[in-house]
This record gives structure tokens, sequence and C-alpha cells, in this order.
């Protein structure tokens, strides 16, 4: 029986790391959807809602955000998110892994994952249930919803995170080792959103606060 006990050391052990593009430049496929106004305000909103789940998950001990956006760094950072910049530059797994980095100098012994900051329906009952399941094994990750791509990537105490996010990272991930999670009952932590029709399926498993506020104002598009 899952439970939300993390059995890699006492509850609230694992650091999440949870990297976000400057705004400007976030989300870009969802512009069809949303427009170039509203865009950049629903990437902060979903990652709102990520940081806000997973801080309210048992398991998890802190989230550490690497961004260069001030605006939103601040922001998550009121959530009690804790946020780095991103000083490598380089893209999402060199932000990663700086991430990873900043989180073993401090706490060698970590249990840490990297979870997509674009995950506005994540429950963090589920979230439990997949720190639980990845802390078997020195490196797990989730698939995205589409089967394509990666959503959270662990690294046991002594393991490298090893980052292959972007594009078809799920045969990248399966090839380097990592362990597929395969449970049901976690579409929240699948549910990603790129395009418009990945937000009308997370509308459609219920979003946190920052997101649906858009929806109920009519500027984010309804589910089906």
């Amino acid at each position: 029986m899952a439970t939300n006990t993390d059995p890699a050391g006492p509850t609230g052990s694992w650091t999440l790391v949870v990297p976000l593009k400057p705004l400007a430049l976030a989300k870009s496929r969802l512009t069809p959807t949303t427009g170039d106004a509203l865009r950049p305000r629903l990437a902060l909103a979903f990652a709102r809602d990520t940081v806000t789940a997973a801080l309210s998950c048992p398991a998890v001990r802190d989230v550490v955000v690497v961004t260069d956006d001030p605006g939103a760094g601040a922001a998550l950072a009121t959530l009690g998110a804790d946020v780095v910049p991103d000083e490598p530059g380089r893209g999402l797994n060199a932000a990663l892994a700086h991430g990873a980095r900043t989180v073993r100098s401090r706490r060698p012994g970590a249990p840490l994952a990297a979870l997509g900051a674009d995950l506005p329906a994540l429950r963090p009952a589920e979230l439990s249930r997949v720190l639980e399941f990845a802390a078997a094994f020195p490196r797990a990750f989730v698939t995205d919803a589409a089967g394509i791509g990666t959503t959270f990537l662990s690294a046991a105490p002594g393991a490298e995170l090893c980052p292959l996010f972007g594009g078809p990272s799920r045969a990248r991930h399966l090839d380097s080792g990592a362990v597929e999670i395969g449970l049901t009952g976690i579409d929240s932590v699948r549910q990603d959103v790129d395009t418009g029709e990945d937000l009308r399926a997370a509308l459609g498993l219920g979003v946190g606060p920052h997101t649906a506020g858009y929806r109920a104002t009519g500027a984010a598009p309804a589910d089906r």
C-alpha cells in the first residue's frame, strides 16, 4: 500500500530541482492558443502551482528553482522556494545539473529529483507515490502523458542526476540506466503543458489556483 513516507530517509528528505526559463521565452508552443501577452503569465502560473503542490508533499523537504528571471524568482520565493540563478545559461539540462550540484554542496546525502515547472495539475499525494517508488532505485523517471518526454527524474544519495531532458527524453533516460516509473494513477505528475491540447488535458484533471484563475477569467481555454 502506498504511503506518504519516504523510504530514503525521514519525511521531508527530498529536494526537488525545478528549472524555469525566462518567462519571455517560456512555453512558445502555447502562443497559438494563448497569444504572446498571456503566455508568459500562464508559464508563471504553471510554475506557481507546481511549486505549491511540491511543497505540500510530505516527502519534500524543499524546492530549488533554477531561473534567471528575477520576477519569476521573486514570485516563487514568496511561495517558499529557494531560488538560484541559472549560472551556466546553457539550457535545461545544464540548469538542472547546476541545481543538483547546488543541492549536493549543501546536503551531500540528499535524495533529489528534477521536476518540470509546467505541471499545473500536480497532486501532492501522487508525487508522494512517485517519490516512494523512486527511493528504491539509484535513478528513476516518469514519462510525460505523451509517452515521449520526461517530467520527473530522481537521483538517490550517492547517485548523479545526469539529466537528459528535451524531446524524446524517455528513450535517452532508459538508455542511461534510469528505471521508468510505471505506476498508474499519477496522471498529474505526467501531464506537463507545452501545447493548447496539453493545457486542456491539465484543466480536465483540475489545475491549481494560479492557473485556474486564468480559466475563470476566460483567458485559458476550456477543457473538453
